[in-house]
């Protein structure tokens, strides 16, 4: 049996994952492909540097190009991360006819489009399970679990480091602050956490989901984003006390072919399955028209979750080669991009404002919501020993985005109103 050599790009804690996931299972991953697996050449960016696993000096080098123009290397499994240079290889590896196995999301978020059409053009196979939410399978499911039906809502919780400090606020009461920190003591979140609590890591990701998903070619630029760094513990215990729990998620909806995609905050009802998913664990929930209700949960990150997903795209990719298949299974988006426009984007949302303590500041301020057509759920007005202002807590009904955006514009200029605290969407 002729054995299929992979060249691999990045040992890091991802990278050393494969090597080990590939030489531990050896016998296991022959048996399903008909071959043996042999890491071919492995790039590095020092080759002195001391790592967690022996690995042949001889097939290490410091040159990427040199594995990418290896031509006895028939796949190519790149976990260096970065963008530039690292579209450079992947172009150049698929222009060779090699196979592509990435774990980045960056890449195929920004320029995922591009690298599928090239992989099409020469009948080869781009792979990238790992990019999205760790070890779990979500991009397989969606490509081949749901091919037979519509997805309409993809909701989920796809960034472990922001899942674990609001998971921590809610469960100690503790701030903001005094978690990101200790989140980067444990290695959670990185020293500059801004990618990770602003959103933007999860946007990347809900990309991906929303392209595979909805079949159209969602930009970065699709995907309006806000982070968590604006949510304090007092937002928590309000949540809790309503019966919500606080998550940043991705949501993207579509209707009739018009799709809007979000990062944010979010209040969900604490019975809602991804309500309980805490700490570094991630979940997504898909809905399909046929299907229903789904949901996939799992660790979102680290070095083997990771890892497993990279080698089973590896495995994939062997067994479309042995049938001659490669290139057949890309989902190369076909439908015509179109945006929900705000008129058309609706969902609860959840106010606390400060306001003037006397009568009839209520009267004013829901006035406003029916000056725009925004129907509430519920409104409390409460003292706070701690502040001198009153506190109104509203709870709105389905409303659109557009005239939500009326309605705290309109809220900003009122006197009676001293600050609007907080503003969030409300799920469930």
């Amino acid at each position: 049996m002729k054995p299929v050599k992979v060249g691999l790009l990045g040992l890091g804690t991802v990278g050393t994952g494969v090597v080990r996931i590939v030489e531990g299972n050896q016998e296991d991953l022959s048996s399903q492909v008909g071959s043996p697996i042999v890491i071919e050449r492995i790039a590095v960016k020092n080759t002195e540097k001391a790592r967690d696993i022996e690995v042949d000096a001889a097939i290490i080098t410091d040159d990427p190009w040199a594995v990418i123009r290896d031509p006895e290397i028939d796949v190519i499994v790149e976990v260096m991360g970065g963008i530039a240079g690292t579209k450079e290889y992947i172009l150049e590896a698929l222009e060779r006819g090699k196979h592509i196995v990435t774990a980045n999301k960056d890449l195929m978020a920004l320029h995922g489009s591009e690298i599928l059409a090239k992989a099409q053009e020469k009948q080869c196979d781009v792979f990238y399970e790992a990019s999205v939410a760790g070890g779990i399978p979500i991009i397989r499911t969606l490509i081949e679990g749901f091919s037979s039906d519509k997805i309409v809502k993809i909701m989920g919780i796809v960034n472990g480091t922001t899942n674990y400090i609001l998971s921590k606020m809610s469960q100690e009461g503790a701030s903001y602050l005094d978690v990101l920190k200790e989140a980067q003591e444990l290695g959670y979140a990185e020293s500059d956490p801004t990618s990770d609590v602003e959103g933007l890591d999860a946007a990347r990701k809900m990309a991906i989901l929303g392209t595979l998903g909805f079949r159209t070619n969602v930009e970065l630029s699709d995907v309006s984003v806000s982070g968590i760094s604006g949510v304090s513990k007092e937002d928590i215990a309000f949540a809790k006390r309503l019966g919500y729990e606080m998550k940043l998620l991705g949501i993207a909806e579509s209707h009739e072919d018009e799709f809007s995609i979000s990062v944010q905050p979010t209040m969900i009802r604490a019975s809602h399955p991804i309500a309980s998913v805490n700490g570094v664990y991630n979940a997504v929930y898909v809905y399909g028209q046929a299907v229903g209700e789904t949901m996939f949960y799992g660790a979102g990150a680290g070095a083997m979750p990771t890892a497993t997903s990279i080698v089973a795209d590896l495995v994939a990719v062997i067994k479309n080669l042995k049938l001659g298949v490669n290139g057949l299974k890309q989902i190369v988006p076909y439908k015509q991009k179109k945006l929900k426009s705000d008129e058309d984007i609706f969902y609860k949302n959840f106010l606390l404002l400060h306001v003037d303590d006397k009568a009839g500041v209520l009267a004013k301020i829901t006035q406003v919501f029916a000056e725009y057509d925004v129907s509430l759920d519920s409104v409390v007005q409460q003292a706070n020993s701690h502040n001198p202002d009153a506190e109104i807590i509203i709870v709105t009904h389905n409303a659109s985005k557009a005239s939500m955006n009326k309605v705290m514009r309109h809220l900003e200029q009122l006197k009676v109103i001293h600050r609007i605290k907080s503003h969030y969407r409300v799920e469930g």
